[in-house]
C-alpha cells in the first residue's frame, strides 16, 4: 500500500508540474510581441558585437520605452553539433557564447529570442532541430532564451502540425516559458491548427521592402525562397481575423519600415496596417542608421497602443472600393481604430459611415487623428479625409 500511495503522489506531483508549466505558457504574448529581428537587414551576417550595439541603441533611442522588448537573432548564429549532439554557436561571431549574450540582454531588462528550424538544416544550411528537439529545448532553457522562431526549410515530407507540436512539447517539458513563433509560411494554413501550439504563426511567404511586388522566386543554391510586398501580404490577411486573439496571433511577417526604397507615406501605411491587424511588431531595420523620421513612426505611442490593445481583436477590412479601403479594429473600451487606406497613385478622399465600423449610426462621436496627434472634433453619421497616395489616415472614433 505504501508503494502504491507513493507512486500515486508522485504521479499527482508530476501532473501538477505539467499543468503549471502549461499555465505559464498560456500567459505569454497576451498582446502581439514587439521587438527586433536581425534577418531583414543583416541576413546571416550577425555577431555578438552587432546584437550588443542594437541592445544599447534600444535603450538610447527609446525603443524599449515604446514597448519593444525582444531582441531576436535569426539564422547564422549556429556552427555545428558537438559529439554529444549539443548545438554549438559560431565562436567567431559570438566569442563570449550565447548564454553570456543573453545575460547582457537581460541586464538591460530586455528579452532574447533565438532561431532554429524544424528540418535537419536551417534555411542557411546550418544544423536544424530535427531529431534534437528536446535537446535543443534544454539548451535554450539553460541559456535563458525567451522567444523561439522556428522555421520550415529542409523539412521534406514532414507534417507541419506534428513537427511544431513536437518542439512545443519539448519547450513545455523543460519548463521555461518561451514565446513560440511558427515560421511555416502559411503553407498548411496554420491559423486552423496552431493556436494550441504556438503564440504566433506566419501566414505568408517572406516580406520584402516593396509596395506591391509579387512572388519572386530566387535560388540561393539550397532552396527556393518566395518574397512578397507588404500590400500583397495584407490582402492575404483578409478573413483570418477570427483566428487571432490574446496569446495567438496571425503573423504577416516582420516589419520593413525603414528598409528599401519605401517612401515616408508607404512606411506609415505599412506600420499602421500591421498595427490595426494586431500583428506582431518585429522591427527589421538597422537601428544604428535609422532616421529620426523612421524612429518617429515606430514609436508613435497612440498607433502602437492600437496594436497592443488588450482586447486582442485583429482589425478587418470593412469597405473596399478598389483603390480605397477602410479597415476597422474594435478596442477594449468600445471605441474603434479606423484606417483609411489609399492604394492609388493620387491622393483620394475616403469616406465611411459609423455603421460600417460597428458603431451606432445615430450617435455623435469624437474623432482623433493618430498621426496628426490631434482631435478633429465631433462628427455625426460619418467621417471622411483626404488620404495621400500609397498612404493612410488613421483615426480613433470614440
Amino acid at each position: 500500500m505504501g508503494k502504491r500511495l507513493y507512486s500515486l503522489l508522485l504521479l499527482i506531483i508530476l501532473l501538477s508540474l505539467r499543468v503549471l508549466a502549461q499555465s505559464d505558457f498560456d500567459k505569454l504574448a497576451l498582446t502581439p510581441p514587439m521587438g527586433w529581428n536581425s534577418w531583414n537587414t543583416f541576413r546571416m551576417d550577425i555577431s555578438e558585437e552587432l546584437i550588443k550595439e542594437t541592445v544599447d541603441l534600444f535603450i538610447e533611442k527609446g525603443l524599449k520605452d515604446a514597448g519593444y522588448e525582444y531582441i531576436v537573432i535569426d539564422d547564422g548564429w549556429q556552427s555545428h553539433r558537438d559529439s554529444y549532439g549539443n548545438i554549438i554557436a559560431n565562436t567567431e561571431k559570438f566569442p563570449s557564447g550565447i548564454k553570456a549574450l543573453i545575460e547582457y540582454v537581460h541586464s538591460k531588462d530586455l528579452k532574447f529570442g533565438i532561431y532554429s528550424d524544424a528540418g535537419y538544416e536551417t534555411c542557411g544550411g546550418l544544423p536544424g532541430s530535427r531529431g534534437y528537439e528536446y535537446q535543443d529545448a534544454r539548451t535554450y532553457a539553460s541559456w535563458g532564451v525567451d522567444f523561439l522562431k522556428y522555421d520550415w526549410c529542409h523539412t521534406g515530407n514532414q507534417s507541419a502540425p506534428d513537427s511544431y507540436r513536437l518542439m512545443k512539447n519539448a519547450l513545455i517539458k523543460v519548463g521555461r516559458p518561451v514565446v513560440f513563433s511558427i515560421c511555416e509560411w502559411g503553407t498548411s494554413q496554420p491559423w486552423t491548427w496552431a493556436s494550441e501550439v504556438g503564440n504566433l504563426w506566419r501566414t505568408t511567404f517572406d516580406i520584402r521592402p516593396c509596395w506591391d511586388c509579387g512572388e519572386l522566386t530566387l535560388s540561393n543554391g539550397r532552396q527556393v525562397e518566395n518574397f512578397i510586398g507588404f500590400t500583397k501580404i495584407l490582402d492575404q490577411q483578409v478573413g483570418l481575423e477570427s483566428y487571432a486573439g490574446p496569446g495567438r496571433w496571425n503573423d504577416p511577417d516582420m516589419l520593413e519600415v525603414g528598409n528599401g526604397n519605401l517612401s515616408y507615406d508607404e512606411n506609415i501605411a505599412h506600420f499602421s496596417l500591421w498595427c490595426i491587424l494586431a500583428a506582431p511588431l518585429m522591427l527589421g531595420n538597422n537601428v544604428k542608421n535609422m532616421t529620426d523620421e523612421v524612429l518617429d513612426i515606430i514609436t508613435n505611442v497612440e498607433v502602437v497602443a492600437v496594436n497592443q490593445d488588450p482586447l486582442g481583436r485583429q482589425g478587418r477590412k470593412v469597405k473596399d472600393e478598389g483603390d480605397s479601403e477602410v479597415w476597422s479594429k474594435e478596442l477594449h473600451d468600445g471605441s474603434r481604430a479606423v484606417l483609411l487606406f489609399n492604394r492609388s497613385e493620387n491622393e483620394k478622399e475616403i469616406h465611411f459611415l459609423w455603421s460600417e465600423v460597428g458603431l451606432p449610426q445615430y450617435l455623435n462621436f469624437n474623432v482623433r487623428d493618430l498621426w496628426e496627434r490631434k482631435e478633429k472634433g465631433k462628427f455625426s453619421d460619418s467621417y471622411k479625409a483626404i488620404v495621400p497616395k500609397h498612404g493612410v489616415v488613421m483615426v480613433k472614433i470614440y
